[in-house]
C-alpha cells in the first residue's frame, strides 16, 4: 500500500481537486463537440481553427501559427483545414513571400460559418460555465486556468507546436 502522504500518490484534498479537474476535462469536450456537431456539422477543434481565422489580421494564418493557436501537430491540423477546404470555408495557399510556407484563409462562407456556429457555442458555455460560476468564481477559475496553461508550457517543449517543437 502507498502512503497517502507520499509523493508517489495524491492527499485527499489533491485528489478531490485532481478528480474534479480530470472529469472537466473529459466532460467540458464532450458537450462542446456535441453542440457544435448537431448545430453546425463541426467538432470544438473545427469551430477553434474557423475561429482564429476570424479574428486573424486578414483572416490569414500560417499553419505553423495555426498549429500553435490549435495546440495541435501540422498533420493533424492540416486533415481539418482539408476537410473545411472540402466545405469551401477555408483555402490553402503559398505564402506570396515565401512560398515554402503555407497560409490558410478564411473564406467569405467560413466567416458565415463561424458566425452561424457562434451563437449556439456561445450559450452553451455560458449555460454550463459562467451559469454554474459566480463572478469571483470565474475570475479564480480564469487565473487557475492561466497558471496551469503557464507551468504546462513552461514544462512542455512536447506540446504539439509548442516551444521546442519541430512543428512551430
Amino acid at each position: 500500500m502507498v502512503d497517502a502522504e507520499s509523493d508517489d500518490a495524491f492527499n485527499s484534498d489533491e485528489l478531490e481537486v485532481w478528480s474534479a479537474v480530470a472529469t472537466l476535462l473529459e466532460w467540458l469536450p464532450a458537450a462542446l463537440d456535441a453542440q457544435l456537431q448537431a448545430d453546425s456539422g463541426l467538432s470544438h477543434f473545427e469551430f477553434g481553427i474557423l475561429f482564429a481565422l476570424s479574428e486573424a489580421e486578414g483572416r490569414a494564418l500560417r499553419m505553423s501559427e495555426l498549429a500553435g493557436y490549435a495546440n495541435s501537430t501540422l498533420s493533424r491540423l492540416s486533415r481539418a483545414v482539408g476537410r473545411l477546404e472540402r466545405k469551401h470555408w477555408v483555402q490553402r495557399a503559398p505564402d506570396s513571400n515565401d512560398g515554402r510556407i503555407t497560409v490558410a484563409t478564411l473564406t467569405d462562407l467560413g466567416l458565415d460559418a463561424v458566425w452561424a456556429a457562434q451563437p449556439g457555442h456561445v450559450a452553451l458555455v455560458r449555460r454550463l460555465v459562467f451559469d454554474s460560476l459566480t463572478r469571483s468564481q470565474a475570475r479564480a477559475l480564469r487565473e487557475s486556468s492561466r497558471r496551469v496553461n503557464a507551468a504546462i508550457r513552461d514544462d512542455g517543449g512536447w506540446l504539439p507546436g509548442g516551444a521546442g517543437s519541430s512543428e512551430s
